[in-house]
């Protein structure tokens, strides 16, 4: 019992012990902390103090440039508003001014009107007076002459009718005969006022098309490495490129339009697409043929509905919208036609004639002109075998035979057709001989060329001073070509007359295509 009690006395005091030592080292523990709380505080209070300190330097600095700036925009405030003020005491001094003028018209104004109106008051009043005097004379002359206002009127009227009715007859004789001997002067006036009317239509057709260029670099470029592009547009299109010193611009030049348009729509879009290759040339140029042909159809549609006729077959239509590319004398065909149908139709309406028919064979009576390089024979006659097999009327065939005096006209269609044709082709201004004889001489040029066996296209270009041949590699070998070429210099020298010399240049190109599927 002892021992056990020894023991819980001696527990007990090493649990005191422990709780002793606990106590103090927690104080201890407590005073550490209270010393570097202590410590923290003051470096808080340090940094708080400086923090202070820099934000009332940044106050300050803020402050001052606040009034720097407040100060820089007052002055400039100042001075915009002093600016305005000049401007709107000068708009008050000018305000000012325009009322002083406005009062002082206003002043001369009134003052007119014042003397106006008195004038009137006096030109009434004159008015009057002379009303006055004009209903006394009249009750004089009535009291005279026994007679009221209206007999008097009815009386004189007689009198002047029964004197006059002789007068009138002699006059009448000497109106008619002056009439008649005016008849034929007139008719020449009225004539040449119509052809002055016509002669501003159309002008003179040209040998040539300028293609503007964006730049001078894009004529490299339309040459291509060694020439080959613009041989392959000339070979293909059959006209002349002149590529020279004028800035951005080519000139296309050929005798045939059709050529030349071609040509013309298949540069502008090689030059818009800016692709420019053999290849893709050869496709412009065909898509500009299948172009040129949609526009001679609606040039074809163009002229019937403006010559006012129907019922033309679709192939004659398409004959007529060839004519746009075709001239006469250097005077487009289509555009004679259409002025031919005019005048036809307005002489055949002065007479009493139907101007349907004489319009329908005045637009027609050319029509042999669009075949007249693909068949032989004149014009004439080529455009009567084209109308007889499509159908058309035979007052309009008999116009188309006898208009140039083929035959003679035997119905006065014919002979109107044959007076409008006269007029349009004869007025000045309408047509130009040297370009026609140019033209032919160039299609004859190419008719030589095209004879040979072996030749498949050939085009006139330099303005004939050349002729480019190309042909079929199949019938015309290498050593076919130097012979042929003196053949048809030979030829062209005996058949043909032209100024200086002509070179005859021989192509002959090999192609094989293949389709990678």
């Amino acid at each position: 019992m002892e021992v056990w009690l020894a023991i819980l006395l001696i527990v007990l005091a090493g649990v005191i012990c422990g709780v002793i030592a606990f106590i103090a080292g927690v104080a201890h523990r407590k005073k550490i902390a209270e010393t570097e709380i202590g410590s923290a505080e003051q470096e808080a209070k340090r940094i708080v103090s400086d923090a202070i300190k820099t934000a009332e330097a940044k106050k300050k600095e803020a402050i001052l440039e606040g009034k720097d700036e407040i100060h820089r925009q007052r002055t400039e405030a100042e001075k915009e508003i002093a600016d305005r003020r000049k401007e709107v005491q000068r708009q008050e001094r000018r305000i000012q001014q325009k009322e002083e003028n406005l009062d002082k018209k206003l002043e001369h104004l009134e003052a007119k009107e014042e003397i106006v109106t008195q004038k009137n008051k006096q030109a009434e009043e004159r008015l009057n007076e002379a009303e006055a005097v004009k209903r006394s004379q009249f009750e004089v002359l009535e009291r005279i002459s026994g007679f009221s206002m209206e007999q008097a009127k009815d009386y004189l009227l007689q009198n002047l009718e029964n004197e006059l009715t002789h007068e009138k007859a002699v006059k009448i004789m000497e109106i008619e005969q002056q009439t008649k001997d005016e008849a034929d002067s007139k008719a020449r006036e009225i004539i040449s006022l119509a052809i002055q009317r016509c002669a501003a239509d159309h002008v003179a057709e040209a040998t040539i098309s300028v293609v503007p260029l964006p730049n001078d670099e894009m004529k490299g470029r339309i040459i291509g490495r060694e020439g080959r592009n613009i041989r392959t547009i000339e070979t293909l299109t059959g006209v002349d490129l002149i590529i020279d010193d004028t800035p951005e611009a080519i000139t296309l030049s050929s005798f045939d339009p059709v050529r030349r348009e071609i040509a013309r729509i298949a540069l502008e879009r090689l030059i818009s697409d800016g692709r420019i290759h053999p290849a893709r040339i050869e496709e412009m140029v065909e898509k500009a043929r299948r172009e040129v042909d949609a526009t001679i159809k609606q040039e074809g549609e163009r002229a019937i509905i403006e010559a006012g006729v129907n019922g033309i077959h679709p192939e004659l239509v398409k004959l007529l919208g060839r004519l746009r590319y075709r001239t006469s004398y250097g005077q487009n065909v289509l555009n004679h036609s259409l002025e031919v149908a005019y005048l036809s139709g307005i002489m055949a309406s002065e007479l009493g004639l139907d101007p349907t028919i004489a319009r329908r064979a005045g637009l027609l009576h050319d029509i042999g002109k669009s075949l007249d390089h693909e068949i032989e024979g004149s014009h004439v006659d080529i455009g009567v075998d084209v109308a007889r097999k499509y159908k058309e009327n035979e007052a309009v065939i008999h116009a188309i035979h006898a208009h140039h005096g083929d035959v003679e006209a035997k119905t006065v269609i014919a002979c109107i057709v044959q007076a409008a044709d006269a007029i349009s082709a004869a007025r000045p201004g309408a047509r130009r001989e040297n370009l026609e004889n140019y033209i032919k001489r160039l299609e004859k040029l190419e008719e030589v060329a095209s004879s040979f066996e072996g030749v498949e296209r050939c085009f006139a270009i330099q303005a004939g001073r050349e002729i480019r041949i190309m042909v079929k590699p199949e019938i015309v070998g290498d050593e076919r070509m130097i012979p042929l070429a003196r053949e048809i210099c030979k030829k062209i020298e005996d058949d043909l007359d032209y100024p200086g010399q002509i070179k005859v240049n021989i192509i002959r190109e090999s192609r094989a295509i293949e389709y990678a599927k």
